[in-house]
Formats: structure tokens, sequence, C-alpha cells
């Protein structure tokens, strides 16, 4: 870059200023602790749009504003600046043209439109697809503490009712929907990218916040986040669901929606006879600690903790009966092999006693035996000397991690 011109910079993550937009009468219902859910928020990541440097170059105090109507998430761009540089050897960037790439050509840059818009979708948007699930939250100007549930979903007017979805291309009107709403894969995801819609066999999960106003029949619907997920063919006549994309909107993030999210992708994954296991593609380190704090709850729920074949063939080497029940508890409940191994070794950890030196034992082979079978490759590679310090080093790592995740879990 020529001297002078770093004054001209601008950090792509820091000026574009992301905004879920309700009419000014849904606005005003929104208790004190719940203003951010209409506030301005950052994107996480913009190097799939401004590239890697993520930088906006040719602009002082610039201001990027993409607001979306907090259901339909039809759109509005405003760009503001102080000053653009007016040079023909180092041109400012075209930030309309860079954003037009990625977003729907049916976006406005007109405030009043987009006013007209938010309003006329507050009453009219209605999720796309069929209902799978509903949980509620008391309002945070109410005693009860975020999360409880309640049977009276959607009869109290300071409640906040939560629906989830699942559409695919099929469903009316999802198409156009998921051109808005695919923004936040690329903004949120490290290493996301759009999905091809000529894939025909994508599904989503959605979620959105519903509000009634008062003293009324009106109902509002606010997007809260989303689930894209692919059918494999399995041998010999089923399929194995790969979670792809995973996002709940910063608003709405560290609320228990992410759970809520994911429990309702699992269920509803039980629940169809020809999925045999779901699998995730590349998690990142936030959504696996999510994924295993679920998981683990799930099994408890489901009591695997009182099965005696729990305990049976740690580290002793005799396998073949708890072979053949892992066999039957990872088919019954559709869990990938890695990750129920790793489920089952965090329970054992969580059950292990230790002040007893031969638990402590077994239970290491036992989790070096996997560790070994996993790392195969490179450790075949490996002196005698060298496999074993490795082995006892990725052991420590693991368990510590376990404990991390089992804290986290059950406290």
């Amino acid at each position: 870059m020529a001297e002078g011109l770093e004054e001209w910079i601008n950090d792509s993550n820091e000026v574009l200023n992301l905004q879920l937009v309700r009419t000014p009468l849904d606005t005003d219902l929104l208790q004190r602790q719940e203003e951010q859910l209409v506030e301005e928020f950052n994107p996480t990541f913009t190097y799939p749009i401004f590239g890697d440097s993520e930088k906006v170059f040719g602009y002082k105090d610039l201001d990027i504003k993409l607001r979306f109507a907090s259901g339909s998430l039809r759109q509005y761009l405003e760009i503001k600046y102080n000053e653009k540089l007016s040079s023909e050897t180092t041109p400012a960037d075209d930030i309309e043209a860079t954003l037009y790439k990625f977003i729907p050509p049916d976006y406005t840059k007109s405030g009043v439109e987009f006013k007209l818009r938010v309003a006329e979708d507050a009453e009219k948007f209605k999720p796309l697809g069929e209902k799978l699930d509903s949980y509620i939250q008391p309002s945070l100007k109410g005693k009860g503490k975020r999360g409880d549930r309640t049977t009276e979903l959607g009869n109290k007017e300071d409640a906040v009712l939560f629906e989830i979805y699942k559409a695919n291309w099929n469903t009316p009107g999802f198409r156009e929907y998921h051109r808005r709403m695919q923004l936040f894969i690329l903004l949120f995801i490290e290493g996301g990218s759009y999905v091809h819609e000529d894939e025909d066999a994508w599904e989503f999960i959605t979620l959105y916040e519903r509000r009634q106003r008062p003293e009324t029949g009106v109902y509002t619907h606010h997007f809260v986040g989303y689930i894209s997920v692919y059918p494999f063919w399995c041998y010999p006549d089923r399929v194995r669901l790969r979670l792809s994309q995973f996002v709940v909107l910063p608003p709405y993030q560290h609320q228990g929606h992410g759970s809520k999210l994911y429990s309702a992708l699992f269920q509803h994954m039980l629940a169809r006879p020809e999925v045999a296991e779901l699998t995730v593609e590349d998690p990142a380190e936030a959504f696996e600690d999510l994924r295993d704090r679920n998981d683990l709850r799930f099994l408890v729920k489901e009591g695997i903790l009182d099965n005696p074949m729990l305990l049976v063939g740690i580290g002793d080497g005799k396998r073949d009966s708890r072979n053949e029940w892992e066999r039957s508890i990872r088919k019954k409940y559709k869990i990938a092999q890695r990750q129920f191994d790793r489920l089952l070794e965090m329970l054992l950890l969580r059950q292990l006693n230790n002040k007893d030196p031969a638990q402590i034992k077994a239970y290491r082979l036992h989790v070096k035996a996997r560790l070994y079978r996993f790392n195969y490759e490179m450790l075949c590679q490996m002196t005698p000397g060298e496999r074993k310090e490795a082995l006892a080093k990725t052991y420590q790592s693991v368990v510590e991690d376990y404990e991390r995740i089992l804290d986290m879990t059950f406290g």
C-alpha cells in the first residue's frame, strides 16, 4: 500500500453493521433486557465477501448498514462515509457491487420503502414448511428463569414462544427465502459457503421467535437461526444425514436456543426410519461442545448410566459382548461411531473412582486402545518409544477435554 493511504483502509468486520429490524410497535414491546434483539451487531468473518485481508479501501468513517426485516429477512442496504478517495491509480472499492454478488437483488436502498416492507411483513410473514417443535421462554420482565417450560404455550402475552420448522426446496417460497438467510453462513461460520440449489436433497431446520401483540390476535415471527442437512446413501437401503451448517444469530446466542435447535433435529432424525445415523461436517469447536453436551444429556436421560453393560469389558480385552451392546445402542440412537465412542468414554470417566488404581488403569487402556485404532496410520510409523509417548500425551489431552465438557454439562 502506497504511503499515506493507510487512513483509507477499513476493517470490514467492523464497518459492516447488521441489524434485525422490527416495527416500532413490536420494538416497543421488548423489555429493556431484550433490546439487544434489535441492536446492531457485527459479523465474525467477512473474507468470503471482501477478501482474505477483510479490508475495505477508499473511505473515511465508513459505515455499511445491512438491515433485515426480522422475519422475512428482506434487506436494506445503506453505505455512509465522510470522504471517498478519488484516484484513478488506486480507486476506492465498489462496496455495493461487491455485496451484490452475495445478497438477493431485491434489496432496497430506500429507508421509506424498507419501513413499509417491515410493517407489511410483520403481519403477513409466516414461517415456511412444517412445524416440528416449539418451546417457551418467559419474557425477561417475568419472574421465571430463562429456559423454564410451561404447559400454557402461547396463552400468556408476556411469554415468548419459539417455533422450529423443517423445509426443503419443494416448500413453496423457501428457495427465495433461503437466498436471504444464507448470507449468515458466510458471516458467522469459518469456511462456510453457499449450498448448491441444484442439489435437490437439501433439508433445512429453521428457528423463529413468535410474539403476540397485546390484546390482539396478531402474531409476529422473528428469525433466530437454522440448520442445513444433506442425506447421503447408506448401504444397503438407508441414508446418512450429514449436518452441514448450523447458525444462531448473535442477538440470540448464549440463551439455550442452539441446544433446542440441535435437539429438534436429533429427535426428528430418530423418528425417521430411513436414517441410519447423524454425522457432522467439519464442526467448529463451539458446535462440538454444544453437540457433546446435548448428546450426553440425552444418553443419561435414556438411562445408559444404569445399564450394567456400560462397565463390561473395560480395559481387559474381552470385548465381544461389549461390542455387540455398543453396536445395538449406537444403531438405536443413530450416533456416528467416533462421536459415540467419545460419549461413552466421557460417561465412563464420570463414573470413574479416582481412588481405585485398577479402575483408572482399565479406563486408560480402554481409551488408549481406541486412540491407537483411530491414529493407527500415524502411530505405526513411530518407534515403540515414540508411540508410547504420543499415546500418553494424547490420552492426557483427551481426558482434560472430557473433564471440561463434563463440568459444562453436569456441573
